[in-house]
């Protein structure tokens, strides 16, 4: 679990917050499997056995004053005595790890009613669903992924496979042949349903096939002679075969034609419009149909829905005209209008989810307008993820859901922040769902070890931290689920004859950190963590523009930037030992603050906060809000305002961070740089590059091993480019050089565009400094 501060010296008084004008609150990545210096959790038992507050519910932890008979509540300083239970276990401290370490990550007992010990009732269960109102090259690009996804799958787990456009076709393919039953979504938009439930269709157990791995080809061979002489009854999936029928199905997938879908409407074929895409019925339906198994069968469903447009059959359509009338007009905020969702049956559906104990990743493959505003939040409510691919020449859809599958991820997590009684958490941003009943405690279905929650402080009473000597607390809870796999094997040991059982897992992570209140401005300023504090500053935003609409945001942003630079240098302006003859808007005499101004005008200029005038697609907006938001800080910096590297060789390394302007690469003698902006890796050659530098740089370089590394560490596949600068087209590159782009909208390149920024910002720093000090 890592835990970021956006200052790890917290300001004293509602006072001192108001004051420095910095952001102030913490981003935490829960499934982390370390904290943020790289320290794994101390494990151990007992997570249901750790004694609490009486008075705040808090655990007790490492910082917890101990008595023989209690102790004091690190957080709210109450006095809590041990029962007869805890005071035996406490007389050996070595063995319990909540008094030796400060983050601990216990294991909870599970009944065996609720899928634990040696059961088999939590298998994974997977369902991909495939929008067939498609192209052949979407649906060449989904078989890619998903072959990719049978090979990241545990063995053992349970996969369905089915279709939908205007019908929902359900795979059978635990017999020799794949056999695939169709239910037919009627065109109205009412919510009733379909005319057959899909368990009447086909029973969930013949859709759901076991992912195993290949039989040897000669014990395959005599299978399937066995098989053919007992008619067929052999039930395959009993013997480890399930793999290759279900890539056998992924060969038979088509999309449907014109005359598939005048038929089924009543129309001619040459009046049958494109479209026909029944996802909003057929997620309805899916959902109902896995519900049934939820907390027997499953303690987890995932869902991966591939969608090739937005839905415009049956229950869920959406409008897509409200793009182009917005597009082209003039009087309407076209960021405002498209930013919200259009209907609320997505966001309906997915507390449906919640609760049937699925979750939905989409992987929406189109550069048409699809309404992601409404789609999203089936995936972000129900723990699930949103992928956006425009371009299916270069998709990265395989290496993703290979990426997704292979990495762990808890479920049914219960997150819950407490503070210390002098402050309290304020607003909490993340993919979750609030608990309707407990304050500050959330709720989230699927979590892997990347996605990141903020949450930001006020202050409990006007006294602040009324006694500095004593640390500010932070404690955050986080107890989930896992499913571990236990292979069993017989006597020989031998792949054919091995089985796979599940256990389902529950634990409990605790972590409490200390942090000391400020004396003065100056430990507030040097304290500062600027990619927290971008990340803070981030969810901020997002809210902001949905409810007022970019510009507005981009407002905010600014003014906070302004407001940032007067408080600084109001506060230098009260030390004598510094005075100020003007505006310094760069942070001179804090380090700490002085990439701020970089990571802002880069927001500013990123596709999140540019207009919609400028070309940016609102699809591509909700996207990036989506992968924001759940980005921890380091990541999102990189995102924000990319990290430039440049080499003086393929295996030597030259400056380790340059600025985003051609000035750096002129100034710079290296011929190589190496740009990171998360979701694009760029090489670029300069043109005075020796020809003899090799191009592309050898796998074996230097170069090499850090882009390697660069792309284990993502919770996505950057696109790796290489470019040569005097024979390569440079504008990819080029486009990320934004210290000299503008910010105001105009969309063309000036020649001081961070120059004029920063003295826009001084000017307004400078108003607002003159101001409140009355000069």
């Amino acid at each position: 679990m890592a835990v970021r501060a956006t200052v790890s010296r917290f300001p004293s008084t509602p006072e001192a917050l108001e004051a420095c004008a910095v952001q102030w609150g913490v981003a935490v990545t829960p499934f982390a499997a370390a904290d943020e210096r790289g320290q794994p959790a101390t494990t151990g038992v007992g997570g249901d056995r750790v004694p609490r507050c009486e008075h705040c519910w808090a655990y007790l932890n490492s910082h917890c004053d101990l008595e023989r008979w209690g102790w004091a509540c690190a957080l709210c300083g109450t006095l809590n005595g041990f029962d007869d239970a805890a005071a035996r276990r406490f007389q050996r401290p070595d063995a319990c790890p909540e008094l030796n370490s400060s983050f601990v990550d216990l294991e909870i007992a599970v009944d065996d009613a609720e899928g634990g010990g040696d059961g088999v009732q939590a298998r994974p269960v997977y369902v991909a669903a495939v929008d067939l109102a498609c192209s052949e090259e979407f649906l060449e690009l989904v078989k890619s992924a998903l072959l990719a996804a049978l090979e990241a799958l545990v063995p053992g787990s349970l996969f369905g496979l089915m279709t939908f456009s205007h019908k929902i076709g359900l795979y059978d393919v635990q017999g020799p042949i794949p056999v695939m039953k169709n239910v037919f979504i009627p065109p109205e938009l009412e919510e009733d349903g379909l005319p057959v439930a899909l368990e009447d269709a086909m029973p969930l157990f013949s859709f759901l096939a076991p992912v195993c791995y290949k039989l040897p080809a000669q014990l395959q061979h005599d299978l399937d002679n066995l098989n053919m002489l007992c008619n067929g009854n052999i039930i395959y999936g009993q013997v480890d075969t399930c793999k290759d029928r279900i890539t056998a199905a992924l060969e038979t997938l088509r999309p449907t034609s014109s005359w598939e879908r005048g038929a089924a409407s009543g129309q001619e074929e040459d009046t049958v419009l494109l479209g026909g895409r029944g996802f909003g019925t057929a997620m309805s339906a899916l959902i109902d149909y896995l519900s049934s198994e939820y907390g027997s069968t499953f303690a987890l469903a995932r869902v991966f829905a591939f969608l090739s447009g937005a839905p415009d059959y049956g229950a869920g359509q959406l409008d897509t005209r409200r793009y182009g009338e917005q597009y082209a007009s003039k009087g309407v905020d076209a960021d405002l209008a498209l930013l919200p969702e259009q209907i609320p049956f997505y966001r309906d559906l997915a507390a449906v989810a919640v609760q049937a104990g699925v979750c939905i990743d989409i992987f929406a493959v189109t550069d048409e307008y699809t309404d992601l505003a409404s789609l999203k939040f089936l995936s972000t409510e129900s723990g699930g993820l949103l992928f956006l691919y425009a371009n299916m020449d270069d998709s990265t859809l395989p290496q993703d859901i290979y990426r997704l599958l292979s990495r762990p991820y808890a479920f049914g997590c219960v997150l819950r922040l407490r503070t210390s009684s002098d402050f309290e958490p304020g607003n909490s941003y993340g993919h979750f769902f609030p608990d309707p009943q407990y304050e500050n405690v959330q709720h989230i279905i699927c979590c892997d070890s990347f996605a990141t929650y903020a949450y930001d402080f006020d202050f409990a009473h006007s006294d602040g931290f009324s006694r500095h000597t004593d640390p500010a607390v932070i404690q955050i809870a986080f107890q989930y689920s896992v499913v571990e796999p236990v292979k069993e094997t017989s006597g020989n040991e031998t792949q054919s004859s091995a089985s796979y059982k599940f256990c389902l897992k529950r634990r409990l992570r605790i972590r409490t950190v200390q942090y000391r209140p400020a004396r003065n401005m100056s430990e507030i300023y040097d304290s500062v963590d600027p990619e927290a504090v971008l990340h803070i500053l981030v969810h901020k935003v997002i809210l902001e523009s949905l409810d007022n609409g970019v510009r507005e945001g981009r407002q905010q942003v600014r003014a906070w930037l302004a407001l940032l630079a007067a408080r600084y240098n109001e506060a230098l302006s009260s030390d004598a030992r510094t005075p100020v003859s003007s505006i310094d808007i760069d942070f001179s005499q804090c380090p700490q603050l002085q990439m701020v101004p970089q990571l802002v005008f880069a927001l500013l200029r990123s596709p999140l906060l540019r207009l919609h005038e400028e070309g940016i697609h609102p699809d591509y907006r909700i996207y990036l809000q989506c992968l924001f938001s759940a980005l921890e800080p380091s990541s999102l910096a990189k995102a924000i305002y990319p990290v430039l590297i440049s080499y003086s060789s393929p295996d030597k390394q030259a400056f380790p961070r340059h600025s985003l302007s051609r000035a750096a690469l002129i100034m710079s003698e290296s011929p190589i740089f190496l740009l990171d902006a998360f979701t694009n890796l760029i090489v670029y050659y300069s043109s005075t590059a020796d020809p003899s530098t090799p191009f592309p740089p050898p796998h074996d370089c230097l170069l090499r091993t850090t882009i390697n590394r660069l792309k284990q560490d993502r919770c996505i596949t950057p696109k790796l480019t290489f470019i040569h600068g005097g024979r390569d087209d440079s504008t990819l590159f080029e486009s990320y050089l934004i210290e000299e782009q503008d910010v105001d909208g105009s969309g063309f390149t000036t020649g001081s565009g961070f120059v004029s920024f920063r003295e826009s910002v001084r000017n307004v720093a400078a108003e607002i400094f003159k101001e409140e000090s009355g000069s």
